[in-house]
């Protein structure tokens, strides 16, 4: 199986969701479903197709993006199963950490004067 997501890849998801992410849902077929979601997710809570237009982006464009999506993706691998991380605590703060970022990226590009600037670049 392939990558599927547009905006990240298996890897950088991977790398998010840390060492003690569950063996199940850290895997390409996982994060592949993750990533159909949370690229749809991004598209709408911008209100801009980013999947249509990415060839196009400028890398800058594209790094928001993969930042956003694998945050996205990392926090559903560790919330899939909890159990392996060495407290619920350290999951819980993991998701956080990822969701503040995403949070974050998602603003940045709702912007309508930045998705101005964006595709002036």
């Amino acid at each position: 199986m392939a990558n599927t997501g547009i905006f990240a890849t298996t890897t950088e998801v991977s790398r998010k969701a840390g060492a003690n992410a569950s063996a199940t849902s850290n895997t390409e077929a996982y994060i592949n479903d993750f990533m159909t979601q949370v690229e749809s997710e991004i598209n709408a809570a911008t209100r801009y197709n980013w999947s249509d237009a990415y060839t196009g982006l400028d890398a800058d464009v594209k790094g928001i993006l993969k930042a956003v999506s694998s945050n996205l993706a990392a926090i559903y691998v560790i919330n899939y199963d909890l159990s392996g991380f060495t407290s619920r605590v350290e999951a819980e703060d993991m998701i956080n950490v990822l969701r503040d970022a995403a949070l974050r990226g998602i603003s940045i590009l709702r912007d309508i004067k930045t998705q101005t600037f964006i595709n002036g670049a």
